[in-house]
């Protein structure tokens, strides 16, 4: 799709599969976002709630009281994106900050999603990539409500948030014991004396019902801190919503 200014936004359907192996798949990778499976049973541990339960009510955003859903619906879609960031663009996108909440139905500050590219840690170069991105989700019915814009806006303010989220990402790594992944964020906290590319992405999740053809044409990227190296995409599919929440229940269910 072609917006004003001849910018390229990429458009995707989510086509859910349909068998019950790669949903088990999808469903497991979505719950150890937030717990990982070998530490389920110590964590739940004196509450007196089964796996399913603990995940339910104490780990996975609210299922019908404001503000678990809209927060779910947030969380669905940065997970979203990040599937496309690692799987189809080729970056590394570390996934620990959804275990770190203070309250489950809260989102988490900073940059979205973010990825890397980096061969060699110890040996940095300015062709290593660093992409930011911002997703923003109308998964209901209703008005498209200028989701890609305001996905673009926050991307902008990016590069500002950065340095905040690559701190709180390497000391998560550091309690965690991930020596590795800590030198890989490590790379990319001096962009001054260890150059590299920066790559901002804003993305819409938006449900059938929501998605508007001319709402999306009408974003602008004007005034982007880094237009030149601006991804944007657009990903479309039914009842979406219908679908977070069931990939939340089949992975309590499944745990």
């Amino acid at each position: 799709m072609t917006l004003s200014g001849d910018i390229t936004c990429e458009v995707w359907e989510l086509a859910v599969p349909k068998d019950s192996t790669s949903l088990t798949e999808w469903a497991r990778r979505f719950r150890e976002a937030y717990c990982l499976d070998s530490d389920l049973d110590i964590l739940r541990e004196g509450t007196g709630k089964s796996r399913t339960e603990y995940l339910l009510e104490l780990v996975f955003p609210d299922e019908r009281i404001p503000p678990g859903p809209a927060v779910r619906s947030g969380d669905f879609a940065e997970m979203l994106v990040s599937d496309y960031v690692e799987f189809v663009l080729g970056y590394w996108v570390p996934r620990g900050k959804y275990a770190e909440k203070g309250s489950r139905d809260e989102s988490v500050k900073g940059v979205d999603i973010v990825g890397f590219q980096c061969p060699d840690p110890g040996k940095p170069k300015p062709t290593d990539e660093m992409l930011a991105f911002e997703a923003k989700a109308q998964l209901g019915g209703g008005k498209y409500k200028d989701r890609l814009q305001v996905a673009v806006n926050d991307s902008g303010k990016d590069y500002l948030r950065a340095g905040e989220t690559l701190a709180a990402m390497k000391r998560r790594m550091h309690v965690s014991g991930e020596r590795a992944s800590m030198l890989v964020v490590q790379r990319f906290q001096d962009a001054v004396d260890r150059p590299y590319r920066l790559i901002s992405g804003a993305a819409a999740i938006l449900s059938d019902a929501a998605f508007d053809t001319d709402g999306i044409k009408g974003t602008t990227i004007a005034g982007h801190s880094n237009a030149d190296n601006l991804k944007l995409i657009a990903i479309r599919g039914k009842d979406l919503m219908k679908l977070a929440h069931a990939l939340y229940q089949r992975a309590a269910d499944e745990a």
